[in-house]
């Protein structure tokens, strides 16, 4: 997930460079405020990948039937 947040970022960026030197201020405020959304998703993802751990199990063993 957070390569694709990356990829989203500097997307916007480029976005934002355009709208910048076309003085869109309407779509200067509105990349402005996805770059929050994206930044608080980044984040999350973040804050969930600490907090949640994998734990091996192993691979179950055969048993004879019964």
């Amino acid at each position: 997930m957070l390569p694709r947040v990356d990829e989203l970022e500097s997307d916007l960026e480029e976005r934002r460079k355009r709208a910048t030197a076309e003085g869109w201020l309407g779509e200067i405020e509105g990349v402005d405020l996805t770059f929050q959304c994206l930044r608080d998703k980044r984040a999350d993802a973040l804050r969930l990948a600490r907090i949640t751990r994998q734990v091996d199990l192993g691979i179950p063993a055969v048993g004879a039937a019964q």
